[in-house]
């Protein structure tokens, strides 16, 4: 044989064989499976420990125990921002329908009312459905405590309103309950299923005058029970929203009790009834920290507020009106009412001192809003007026149409005020 490689074997105690580069093999004694196992258990604990340690950091103040839904959504530091990239549930928005994308009766676009407590919301419903100019005018039978505003060629609704449709989504339901509810209430009212537009319009008022009338209101017997503060599929519970009273109303409430019930829901109403309250874990306390609840909710409620078709001040009726008009292209018959001289303001010049700064302390969310709200309804104003060529005259003589036929006069003291209506 020629040729033949010498080749030495050194043997170790062990098990596996490697070869060399000079041709020698070394066995190499294996690890035992329990060493082995050991190490590799050891490498995943300190990585999962690793990893939790870096969300922690990476991703602080339960940002990360969103849902996903709620993580989609990144919150602007700065108070009077949107919440950024967020998807929304409002329908068309103002910005909509000024780039040409109109409100339609003929088709199935549909009105929302979003009526917070106290606002002059009542005044601005019974306006919709009695004195707006409109093909087919609402009707309103005396036998019944709501109307019929029906599209001119269709009895279908165009309005969702408490004098339309009545407390369908609840007595006051709020923004995270009316877009959960209005499809489907709808759907059942007119026996079918039919893809719609949604055009949502709201009013506010100034944060501390609105909180006096509603103690105003409540001290004369108002409760509201048959709110339902529905929020991921089912209602607030009493340990959620604990009674302020005992009994079947708070009648005679002093101002001070008033103020001191921490679970009193007229603190920041405005506020809690625009934003969506599922980024805050619905009425749960525990699910944030009352910082995060505070800054989320006011965020969302901005957001939400700007994405509405439409919203007023009550403060500033005739400037509400126009505003409503061009942005919907439609005529009221009468021009709004100013009314300055209100319980609440009555009811301000008895405030204490300490009274005073209480109520703005606890309504400092409401405060921020309706700021920010001012504000938008200025901007909104100013570049309506700059493109309406006949703005002075227009502005002038808002209110006054030519005589309307077809109007049924309704009896509105008849009415039952806030009370739930299920026909």
């Amino acid at each position: 044989m020629k040729n033949l490689k010498s080749v030495s074997v050194q043997v170790i105690d062990s098990d596996i064989a490697l070869l060399l580069p000079n041709g020698v093999y070394e066995i190499k004694q294996m690890e035992p499976k329990s060493s082995r196992l050991r190490r590799i258990g050891i490498f995943c604990v300190a990585l999962a420990l690793f990893g939790i340690v870096g969300f922690g950091y990476f991703c602080p103040d339960k940002v990360c125990a969103l849902s996903n839904k709620e993580a989609s959504i990144s919150l602007e530091d700065n108070f009077g921002k949107s919440l950024s990239q967020a998807s929304s549930k409002v329908g068309l928005s103002y910005e909509d329908m000024l780039n040409d994308d109109f409100f339609d009766m003929d088709s199935h676009d549909v009105m929302v009312f979003l009526h917070m407590q106290k606002t002059g919301g009542t005044s601005f419903g019974k306006h919709l459905v009695h004195d707006l100019d409109l093909k087919r005018p609402c009707t309103c039978p005396l036998t019944r405590k709501r109307c019929y505003c029906f599209r001119p060629h269709s009895n279908q609704s165009w309005l969702f309103s408490r004098y339309t449709t009545g407390w369908k989504c609840g007595l006051h339901a709020d923004w995270t309950e009316l877009t959960s509810c209005v499809d489907e209430k709808l759907d059942e009212l007119e026996g079918n299923v039919v893809k719609r537009r949604y055009f949502y319009i709201t009013l506010l008022r100034e944060p501390v005058a609105r909180y006096l009338s509603e103690f105003r209101h409540v001290q004369r017997g108002a409760t509201w029970k048959g709110s339902r503060h529905f929020c991921r599929g089912r209602p607030a519970t009493d340990e959620e929203i604990p009674p302020c009273y005992d009994g079947p109303d708070w009648g005679g409430v002093a101002l001070d009790e008033f103020i001191n019930c921490e679970s009193n829901l007229a603190v920041n109403r405005q506020t809690r009834m625009l934003a969506d309250l599922e980024l805050v874990g619905c009425y749960d306390r525990n699910y944030m920290s009352k910082a995060d609840r505070d800054r989320t909710m006011l965020i969302s409620a901005k957001k939400n507020l700007e994405s509405m078709a439409f919203f007023g001040l009550t403060e500033y009726q005739k400037m509400s009106q126009y505003i409503f008009e061009e942005t919907f292209n439609l005529r009221f018959a009468v021009p709004f009412e100013q009314n300055n001289a209100t319980v609440s303001s009555s009811t301000m010049t008895t405030l204490t001192a300490e009274q005073a700064t209480k109520i703005e302390a606890l309504n400092s969310l409401d405060i921020e809003l309706y700021k920010y709200a001012k504000e938008l309804l200025f901007k909104r104003f100013d570049r309506l007026r700059a493109r309406d060529s006949d703005f002075d005259k227009r502005y002038s003589h808002l209110g006054e149409l030519t005589a309307r036929s077809g109007v049924t006069e309704f009896d509105w003291d008849r009415l039952v005020e806030d009370v739930t209506v299920s026909q």
